[in-house]
């Protein structure tokens, strides 16, 4: 029993996990990113996640638009349900590392026709009648 023991204590301590790790970076560099609704920093930004699943990510930088988009991480085999038992007692950790690229469009200036119209628009929308 004793010798049970001896080995079993081992074991139990050195007991891996799974570390996540995610990489966002965008075209151009230097976009703000939330994920979710919480600001991560500028792209590229790196920082840990703790679920799989679909994360809403807006990212933002002056003189491009804004991109709202969602991103679906799946988890590794070694996540499913069943498998991911031995995964949590393996004695060794894993490193789930994910990385997305998002390219940004430079905004467009409205031409000045176009200025006008809303002029004309804006203009029409706050008259008061008679």
């Amino acid at each position: 029993m004793r010798n049970v023991l001896v080995m079993l204590i081992p074991a139990v301590l050195c007991v891996g996990c799974v570390e996540r790790e995610w990489t966002i970076r965008s075209e151009p560099e230097g976009a703000i990113v939330w994920v979710s609704g919480v600001e991560k920093g500028r792209t590229p930004v790196t920082f840990d996640f703790t679920w799989y699943g679909n994360y809403e990510v807006i990212l933002r930088k002056e003189g491009y638009e804004t991109l709202k988009t969602s991103v679906n991480l799946k988890p590794p085999v070694y996540e499913y349900v069943g498998i991911d038992f031995f995964s949590e007692i393996a004695p060794w950790t894993y490193h789930d590392r994910r990385e997305t690229l998002h390219v940004l469009k430079k905004t467009v200036p409205p031409t000045e026709e176009e200025l006008k119209q809303r002029a004309r628009e804006m203009r029409q929308e706050n008259l008061l009648p008679g």
